[in-house]
């Protein structure tokens, strides 16, 4: 009976230190990391330059002021129709003078009344110049009967007909002095008119600059009366549905770029436009980015490949985004770049083997925002743990989350 005692008495002692031992060891018991994980496997995979760019009509017609002038309220608005040679776009009308200052029109003032009296003047010279006249032809007319009489010599007969002439001559010229004593009044006169009175007349003169080709009003340059100078531009003509893209790619991704490779258009609130590269600008520019940086870029011009009926609803300068293909393979060993981390100099991945992670260095070729191309250290099947984080390490016990397919 005692016997029995103590050895319920080590049963209550070394039970509860058991399973505490037990408890504890089942704590401290490395247990598998649960992580996410991707196939490896071949499949398409391209690397594209992705830009904001926009859109341009191809052939844009900007109209200018043939003319300085004051320009009348555009009869056009943005999108109306126009004929060549038929659609008047502006209409130009003289501008009328400036207002005088007092001093300017004192002076002008002062020049008139001179220019009264040199008309007074030129007309009291042809009133003398009239009477010589009248007095050499009557002195002919007596030189005449008296050379019949031969009273006189041919001589004298001669230089009164002289005399005639030489009065002629000095009439007419005492006219068109006249003439221009008269000009120069009206002129001066002319500077004195009211401006009021003058922009009256403005519009028999006015001038009607008509579109030169044929399609819709694009842009408005000028849409209120307003004077302008001659080549300032008023109105911009084209044709919608011959649009293009222009994207302003960096110099370092521009010389990536091929004349005719194929182009996406997304991101401007309609499906997807197919588009290839038609030009590549051979001289870039600088501009500033919206951090204060200096950049090269180059204009990349963009043809649309698609029917016009998936994207007529674009414009002249809308947004869009072009991602322009740079290098494409349809059988490309690929890798999530969520499962690629640094080893030293190297890539590795993580590979699931066995239910442990085993760190495996790989070689990587073209590299998207995606998917990267593998050129050694793994093969098509294996599996890879995505976002591996520090507690994965070499030989790490590890149990698949979930296992899902990778989007190429």
């Amino acid at each position: 009976m005692k016997t029995k005692r103590n050895w319920l008495a080590r049963i209550a002692v070394w039970l509860p230190i058991a399973l505490l031992l037990v408890g504890g060891t089942w704590l401290v018991w490395p247990r598998p990391i649960a992580v996410d994980t991707a196939i490896v496997a071949l499949g398409p995979m391209d690397i594209t330059v992705e830009e904001d760019a926009k859109t341009r009509v191809a052939d844009l017609y900007l109209v200018s002021a043939p003319i300085s002038g004051k320009m009348a309220r555009s009869p056009l608005r943005v999108g109306d129709s126009v004929v060549a040679g038929e659609t008047v776009v502006a209409i130009i009308e003289p501008v009328a003078p400036a207002l005088l200052d007092e001093r300017t029109h004192s002076e002008i003032t002062a020049a008139l009344n001179a220019a009264q009296s040199a008309v007074d003047l030129a007309q009291h010279e042809i009133k003398r110049r009239e009477a010589a006249l009248e007095f050499a032809r009557a002195e002919y007319e007596r030189a005449s009967v008296l050379a019949q009489r031969n009273v006189i010599s041919s001589q004298a007969l001669d230089k009164a007909k002289v005399d005639i002439e030489t009065n002629e001559h000095a009439l007419a010229v005492a006219k068109a002095q006249l003439e221009i004593r008269i000009s120069d009044r009206s002129a001066l006169a002319i500077r004195l008119t009211d401006p009021a009175n003058s922009a009256n007349d403005s519009s028999k003169r006015a001038v009607q600059v008509k579109a030169p080709v044929s399609g819709r009003v694009l842009t408005i340059a000028q849409e209120s009366e307003a004077v302008v100078q001659a080549g300032t531009p008023l109105v911009g003509i084209g044709d919608p549905l011959d649009l293009e893209i222009v994207a302003d790619l960096l110099s370092a991704d521009a010389v990536r770029v091929r004349i005719g490779a194929p182009v996406r258009i997304v991101d401007w609130g309609g499906p997807e436009i197919g588009g290839s590269v038609e030009r590549i600008d051979p001289a870039g520019f600088a501009r500033i980015s919206a951090l204060g940086i200096e950049e090269q870029r180059v204009r990349i011009v963009i043809r649309l490949v698609d029917s016009p009926e998936t994207w007529s609803r674009l414009g002249h300068e809308f947004s869009v985004v072009a991602r322009i293909q740079v290098w494409q393979s349809e059988s490309a060993l690929t890798v999530p770049v969520a499962a690629l981390f640094r080893d030293g100099d190297s890539w590795a991945v993580f590979l699931v083997r066995d239910g442990r992670a085993q760190k495996t260095r790989i070689g990587i070729g073209q590299r998207n925002s995606r998917t990267a191309e593998i050129l050694s250290g793994i093969d098509v099947g294996e599996e890879v743990i995505l976002y591996p984080s520090d507690r994965i390490v070499d030989r790490a016990s590890v149990t698949r989350r979930q296992s899902q397919p990778r989007e190429n």
